[in-house]
């Protein structure tokens, strides 16, 4: 049976979720990010795109280009609720969801064209949606997750756009290879030079040359760019909490190591939500006693995945608790109240030296490995069991 993907993604998420609060920002130059001049741009109107403004922007540089547009700094648990929102009429309509993102969604309707026609199916789901969260979104529908999601790219805002097979080379042949979802700005880079401008360039090339250029993911690139895609739509699953604790092979109240141990666990967390492209909102520290006496503390903050952020939380709550000065057999450290943090860092918080910073050790980190860059102080972190 040949596999029909719907891929839906909400139009410029945040500010729809800011005009809906507020109907003055209603088709005007609209900024959503950090309002300090190091900031960055989360999210923008398609009025401040009209003058070059986009995500990820230095807001110093989108201000330059667009200087009557309205800054605001953005509310993450406003658009987790609404996300939610969204996400619990797919759920209860659709027959698998995968939400990818806060604000992207893949749904398999494979086999529906028998009952419903899976392009009107997909439409009265999309009508529905903005029926009753009145949040404009736009859908891909097509053969699998790469060329529906290319589809929704190129038919925003509100678009509606079906792909079906034969049509797939025809449409991804003349458009950029910056449109294909796994091309980041250095790899688009390193093609260019090579004279790769098109994805029809990417599919006629032979399948060795790209992968002795980059190896697994140039066989990727091949295949994404001959609409190939077998990765299959995943079940959603809410992940509640993650957490790390320690116990300790001798028990100790070294506070240096201990909070050296705490740093440590911190970083490791974060970067796990990071590559989960998540952001929590409640910190918690535990504390278990040579007596086996255990207590916790626990704090709500902005949405963050920020190792500075976090790890400051965390080594304050243990300030906080450790008051007994009693020996300790335990430490742990767990993370709460996530979301699908799209961007992945938080772009309200962070300055774009930070999120530039974070991006380069991530991807130090998804390749070598995640003990391959950490502070300093961590060398020093208690061992445990």
């Amino acid at each position: 049976m040949e596999r029909t993907i719907v891929h839906t993604d909400l139009d410029s998420f945040f500010v729809s979720c800011e005009r809906l609060r507020d109907s003055r920002l209603n088709n005007i130059p609209l900024i959503i990010g950090g309002s300090s001049d190091r900031g960055v741009v989360a999210s923008c109107s398609y009025e401040a795109r009209h003058f070059g403004v986009r995500s990820a922007m230095p807001m110093r540089y989108a201000l330059r280009l667009c200087p009557q547009a309205k800054v605001i700094r953005g509310d993450m648990e406003w658009y987790a609720n609404k996300s939610a929102e969204v996400t619990q009429i797919i759920s209860e309509n659709a027959p698998v969801m995968e939400k990818a993102s806060i604000d992207e969604f893949y749904i398999d309707v494979s086999g529906l064209d028998k009952f419903f026609g899976c392009y009107k199916w997909t439409n009265e789901l999309v009508e529905k949606i903005i029926k009753e969260t009145g949040l404009p979104l736009s859908f891909g529908l097509s053969v699998n997750k790469t060329v529906s999601k290319i589809a929704t790219s190129e038919g925003k805002p509100l678009g509606k756009i079906e792909i079906q097979a034969p049509m797939v080379q025809g449409f991804l042949n003349p458009l950029s290879i910056k449109k294909m979802p796994m091309i980041g700005d250095e790899t688009y880079r390193e093609l260019s030079k090579i004279g790769f401008r098109v994805i029809q360039h990417l599919a006629e090339a032979p399948q060795e040359s790209l992968y002795r250029l980059f190896g697994e993911n140039g066989n990727s690139i091949w295949k994404k760019a001959n609409g190939i895609d077998n990765n299959p739509v995943l079940p959603y699953c809410e992940r509640k909490s993650i957490s790390t604790e320690r116990t300790f092979e001798k028990d100790t109240t070294s506070i240096p190591e201990l909070k050296a141990l705490l740093t440590k666990m911190v970083e490791e967390l974060a970067f796990d939500l990071r590559k989960s492209a998540q952001l929590t909102s409640v910190v918690s520290v535990k504390i278990r006693y040579s007596d086996f006496n255990t207590e916790t503390k626990q704090k709500k903050i902005s949405f963050s995945a920020n190792d500075d952020v976090l790890i400051n939380t965390i080594l304050s709550l243990f300030d906080a608790l450790y008051q007994r000065r009693v020996l300790i057999r335990l430490v742990g450290v767990r993370f709460s109240g996530l979301i699908h943090g799209h961007p992945q860092i938080d772009l309200f918080e962070d300055t774009e030296e930070q999120i530039n910073l974070y991006q380069a050790i991530d991807k130090m980190k998804k390749r070598f490995g995640n003990h391959v860059i950490t502070k300093a102080v961590t060398m020093n972190a208690y061992k445990g069991k």
